[in-house]
């Protein structure tokens, strides 16, 4: 009977299993893909063995045809009874096979030896084959974007305060470097996951009774898989590798929530500088009609307060009692949900910047909320430059001063005898800056246009 998945407790499966970053993460984090990864170990084993002529050559053959048939369901059935998952594993290939090829199912091998390399194997595999490239495309939009408004001016902020002019497209370029850098870590955490084939407590005891260079045996099963051998095992895989993937993917994330936290606050109906789509079906509130709230930012933001937060177990995950214990036999469970977020996130970021609405007149009306003050830090770093002995509390009476009265810098500059002496020193251009501060950006244009080419050729993007 097939099962209802609104039965299910994990959101993941009822609320976002319909998306489509949870359908392509399906044949690597699913149940049925570890079962499927696991048989691809033992298959990868049975190989190496006849390789070495210690099985006929038939018998991969037999354990390949037999890991088609096998599925999840059949594989809990079986644990039911055994109380073991890769001993039911063992019992379900080996009730499909000959007599002459049951001794050679999971020969040398202990349970971990499986488990933890098909883990390192599908998860390697769901991050080149589905998180990265989406993380690719979030960063091509990104790109175009920040090229696109480059030179869209925009009040810079900190503090929640007006500061000084960038562009929007400069505001973007910071994520475009972030993610990049982000990408690079995932990349590089993704090609060191490391399998192992090591025996009981990573001794290679086992394997030594009937191999002579067990540790060239194990080199080459994981080759077949796409693996190299961690550099000293136990019983376990040195926890290192999957701990350092999980950050880069969690570090990646916060990244993530901090744009969305970002394109949040701008679409604030006293900000409104940026919107996100809404259907013409769409409902903002249950009870006021007019609402268009930022839910896909709320999300991401959301998702990774839920995924950040188990990074704590992760870091437990660490430590296993001597040579392996079973302290994280269901706190590792869950660290598959935490890719799943992430790459749903990563979607779901994608798509709302895909049709994002950009309100560049509202940018320029904003900063000229306070133009008058802006021209604060131009006129300070000038007066210094030519030799004001407090260039800066001169400058900051005045502001006060140009409050109270309502008045521009440019103008009480001016009437200040002392302070007119080094405002006719100034350039053209630098009085301009100090009038007309929407001049006053730097180089954000030009940062814009370098992250951007610095990312697509260092991703090849």
């Amino acid at each position: 009977m097939k099962r209802n998945i609104y039965s299910s407790i994990d959101p993941l499966d009822h609320r976002y299993a319909f998306r489509e970053g949870m359908k392509e993460l399906e044949q690597y984090l699913s149940e049925e893909a570890k079962i499927d990864y696991q048989l691809k170990v033992e298959i990868a084993l049975a190989r190496v063995l006849a390789e070495r002529g210690i099985c006929d050559p038939s018998v991969p053959e037999e354990i390949k045809s037999a890991a088609g048939e096998i599925g999840a369901e059949e594989v809990y059935r079986e644990e039911e009874k055994t109380r073991h998952n890769i001993r039911a594993l063992a019992n379900c290939l080996q009730r499909r096979i000959s007599e002459e090829a049951r001794p050679f199912v999971h020969l040398t091998a202990t349970s971990s030896d499986i488990v933890d390399t098909a883990n390192a194997l599908r998860i390697k595999e769901a991050s080149r084959e589905v998180v990265q490239p989406a993380l690719e495309e979030l960063l091509q939009v990104l790109m175009d974007l920040s090229l696109e408004e480059r030179d869209t001016l925009q009040i810079g902020r900190t503090h929640g305060q007006h500061a000084v002019p960038i562009t929007f497209g400069f505001a973007l370029a910071e994520y475009v470097s972030r993610i990049g850098g982000r990408l690079l870590a995932i990349k590089k955490a993704t090609g060191n996951l490391r399998g192992q084939l090591s025996g009981a407590v990573g001794a290679y005891n086992a394997m030594s009774l009937i191999i002579d260079d067990p540790l060239n045996f194990e080199k080459e099963v994981l080759e077949k898989l796409g693996l190299k051998p961690a550099s000293h095992s136990t019983q376990i895989i040195e926890p290192e590798f999957m701990l350092d993937f999980m950050h880069s993917i969690i570090s990646c994330f916060g990244v993530l929530a901090n744009l969305s936290d970002d394109m949040r606050h701008l679409q604030r109906t006293e900000i409104a500088e940026v919107g996100e789509y809404f259907a013409a079906d769409q409902v903002g509130s249950s009870t006021m009609p007019h609402k268009q709230n930022p839910i896909s930012y709320e999300n991401v933001k959301s998702m990774w307060k839920e995924f950040s937060a188990r990074m704590g177990a992760r870091y437990q995950d660490q430590i296993s009692e001597h040579q392996r214990d079973l302290t994280n036999s269901a706190s590792a469970r869950f660290q598959y949900d935490m890719l799943a977020g992430f790459h749903i996130s990563t979607e779901k970021l994608t798509g709302v910047l895909k049709r994002f609405a950009i309100a560049d007149k509202k940018m320029e009306e904003n900063f000229q909320l306070q133009q008058e003050m802006i021209g604060a830090e131009p006129l300070y770093i000038l007066l210094a430059s030519y030799g004001h002995p407090d260039a800066h509390e001169a400058v900051r009476e005045m502001s006060l001063k140009a409050r109270q009265e309502n008045r521009e810098l440019s103008d009480l500059i001016r009437d200040d005898d002392e302070l007119n002496e080094y405002w006719q020193q100034f350039t053209s251009r630098q009085k301009q800056m100090v009038a007309d501060p929407a001049h006053y950006r730097g180089k954000a244009a030009e940062k814009t246009e370098q992250a951007v080419k610095h990312w697509r050729d260092r991703l090849n993007l």
